[in-house]
């Protein structure tokens, strides 16, 4: 028997025209982004498909066009494949953002209330830290450890500087103050990084730099309401399986300053019976770093209709 978890992607994922081929073979696609669009009081699907790239990166624009997406995929497979939570899919998951398309996919949160969150969230993120004085990097070729050990500066000499992904074997991700980020990389090229180079992002996420903006969505979680998931959600903070309302609100609060812990999140799900990983939204990074992670695990990415075919063909 299959034993799947449905994954979804975060930010880096997006792309112009994602979304329209399933919102032109499948009603149930159309009817997403149009909740998502009178959510927002935007025409955020237009935007996404005859946008301008710079417009769609931007990280108010980029979640909760990354989630319709995804969302838009789950509620297709719903009703021309007969989908259902428990049936073909034992836990979700998603990267950063995505635990809110998670989230949503699995009924915890309506689809209104999702998009207006990472709309919040978004904002409160750009705003955290002014533009260029917090950065990014990926650190290629170095595992967790000797980044912990040789690269993050305990002594944060030159500003704060911490892990913010540990993505997969020799990818992680350090976020922090520009200074102290610039600082890291030439440590990690000193320690064998096969590369080191900054992220076109527009804010540190993932760092302690974050605070305000975890303290306006847990503003934000406290005024809406959070039903369980139909399976459990696999924590980005933790790493772990939960399906309590309260505390799935304190750790979406937590992930905003605290690291993704992906790498282990899926090495959980193959020690809890996962055999099937579905990475359902924009793009293909989670199945890419799932490879990386655990190659006994078989995966599907679901995106197109055609895409959506062939995986309906498996349940």
């Amino acid at each position: 028997m299959v034993t799947r978890a449905f994954t979804f992607p975060g930010q880096g994922s997006q792309k112009v025209g994602m979304g329209q081929p399933l919102a032109e073979a499948y009603a149930a696609a159309r009817e997403v982004f149009e909740e998502v669009d009178d959510a927002l009081g935007q025409k955020l699907s237009k935007l996404m498909w005859q946008g301008e790239g710079d417009d769609l990166t931007l990280t108010e624009n980029a979640q909760p066009a990354l989630m319709a997406v995804s969302v838009a995929v789950i509620r297709s497979l719903e009703t021309e494949a007969g989908l259902g939570f428990g049936k073909h899919a034992a836990f979700v998951a998603g990267h950063s953002l995505g635990e809110y398309s998670a989230l949503a996919a699995s009924g915890a949160l309506s689809l209104s209330d999702t998009a207006k969150l990472l709309r919040t969230r978004g904002q409160a993120m750009q705003k955290a830290v002014p533009v260029g004085k917090g950065a990014m990097a990926a650190l290629l070729g170095l595992d967790l450890e000797v980044v912990e050990e040789k690269v993050i500066d305990a002594d944060q000499a030159d500003g704060i500087c911490t892990i913010a992904n540990d993505n997969a074997p020799g990818q992680v991700v350090i976020s922090g103050a520009k200074a102290a980020v610039d600082a890291a990389i030439e440590r990690a090229k000193e320690a064998g990084a096969k590369r080191a180079m900054p992220l076109p992002v527009s804010a540190p996420f993932h760092c302690p730099l974050m605070q305000p903006a975890a303290d306006a969505m847990a503003e934000a979680l406290g005024q809406i309401t959070l039903a369980p998931p139909r399976v459990p959600l696999v924590a980005n903070v933790t790493a772990e399986a939960t399906s309590d309302p309260d505390t799935i609100c304190k750790l979406l609060v937590d992930q905003v300053t605290g690291r993704v812990r992906w790498r282990p999140s899926v090495l959980w799900l193959g020690d809890n019976g996962v055999d099937t990983l579905v990475e359902v939204g924009a793009g293909k990074i989670l199945t890419g770093m799932a490879k990386r992670i655990n190659r006994e695990l078989t995966n599907f990415t679901v995106e197109t209709p055609d895409d959506l075919e062939a995986f309906a063909k498996t349940l």
